[in-house]
């Protein structure tokens, strides 16, 4: 059965190339994609302003082999 995560992380800048901290926030799991984006949401809304955080979703599946979503 497949879980969602949210993934957060400070950044340099707006290319997302070089974090400020070397470890990323994992926030989760969530049952269903559509959770983790209201949890999303609500982050992105919280830190809008902040161009150098980042969040995205990640699908963790035990069944299929994991791939970069970047």
């Amino acid at each position: 059965m497949a879980q969602f995560w949210l993934v957060s992380g400070n950044y340099t800048n707006s290319h997302f190339y070089e974090a400020l901290a070397p470890n990323e926030s994992w926030s989760g799991p969530f049952e269903d994609y559509q959770s983790a984006r209201r949890e999303w949401t609500r982050c992105t809304r919280r830190t809008g302003d902040d161009g150098g955080v980042r969040y995205r979703i990640e699908c963790i599946d035990p069944e299929v082999p994991p791939h970069c979503t970047d």
